[in-house]
Formats: C-alpha cells, sequence, structure tokens
C-alpha cells in the first residue's frame, strides 16, 4: 500500500520536474533553439495549433531560427503570431519561409530571464511539495483506517520526505545549468 503511494508520489513528481523542463526550454537563451517557438500557438483555419505541427524549424546559424510551414498559405498566420508573441523577435518572411534572427542579449535582458527561471523554479518545488502533501494526507487517513500501523507511517513517511528531496535537488541542478546558460555571453 505505501508503495503504491509512493510510486504514485514519484510519477507525479517526475511530471512536475518534465513541465518545469519544457518551461524552460521555451526560455531564451544566447543561442536559438527550436524550443523558443514550438509550442507558440499560430491561429491556423480558425484553431490554435502549436507552430511544430504546421512547419519544420531549423536553426542553420547559431543565432537564426529557420521555419518552413508545410503549407506556404500559413506563413503569414505564423508571422503575425511571432509579432504577437512576447519573444520580441521581428520575422524575416521571404513568401515561403520565415527567419527569425536572435539578437544578442544585453545584461539587463539576462538578469530579467533569470528572474523568470527562479519564478518557474518555484512554481515547480511548489507543486512537488503539494504532491508530498496530498500522498502525506492519504497515507494518515489510510492510518487512520487502520490500514497499516503508526510504524509503517513513519517510515512512509522518511521515505517520501527522501524522494521529496531528490526532486526538489533536480529542480535547483536544471534551474543552476539553465541560469549558466542564460548569462554565458
Amino acid at each position: 500500500m505505501i508503495n503504491d503511494l509512493l510510486k504514485d508520489a514519484q510519477s507525479r513528481m517526475h511530471a512536475a520536474i518534465q513541465s518545469l523542463q519544457d518551461d524552460l526550454a521555451a526560455i531564451r537563451t544566447g543561442r536559438a533553439t527550436p524550443a523558443l517557438v514550438e509550442k507558440l500557438p499560430i491561429t491556423y483555419y480558425g484553431t490554435d495549433t502549436p507552430l511544430v505541427q504546421l512547419a519544420s524549424i531549423s536553426v542553420p546559424e547559431p543565432r537564426q531560427l529557420l521555419i518552413r510551414p508545410f503549407d506556404p498559405s500559413s506563413v503569414k498566420a505564423i508571422e503575425r503570431s511571432i509579432l504577437a508573441s512576447d519573444l520580441g523577435l521581428t520575422p524575416n518572411n521571404d513568401g515561403k519561409q520565415i527567419r527569425l534572427n536572435l539578437p544578442p542579449l544585453t545584461e539587463e535582458r539576462r538578469r530579467d530571464l533569470v528572474k523568470v527561471v527562479h519564478g518557474r523554479l518555484e512554481e515547480a518545488r511548489i507543486a512537488i511539495r503539494n504532491v508530498r502533501r496530498d500522498v502525506l494526507n492519504d497515507m494518515r487517513d489510510f492510518e487512520k483506517e487502520k490500514l497499516f500501523s503508526e510504524d509503517d507511517l513513519e517510515r512512509g513517511e522518511q521515505d517520501l520526505q527522501k524522494i521529496t528531496d531528490k526532486f526538489i535537488e533536480e529542480v535547483n541542478q536544471n534551474g543552476q545549468h539553465k541560469e549558466q546558460e542564460i548569462m554565458e555571453v
């Protein structure tokens, strides 16, 4: 019973880490990466569709993204969405494909991005602690219903805390790595 709860906690915490990694991938660093625009919503025939489903995204140069739409008629919609996004990039459209040139980040912008990263890290930590709280409540409820003993509950709580600490450390490592990426000139 406790092992099932711990496995559930691990899978939910792992999902929080995965979500954090997806969020961090979308934060701009000094170099171009397709993850910056992959999830950008494009209004295509009245439906919001992620850019990755409408075009191939490549990195021909370290500071440039090349977006080749599968349907050439969607170029204007993609261009509008990029302009409307908070990326701060101006698309260069030649009618068939779009080039995004990423200017070098200023020191002030780097610091702002680090603050955004710290906010996302805190959200991930909160999500992990919420999972811990939920599982602890379930364990205590099962103990009250006499499904397992107080000793089992205490061991389960200790194991759950070890799992939580491991995932919080993983969040911190992801954050340090992203911060180094952003501050790298």
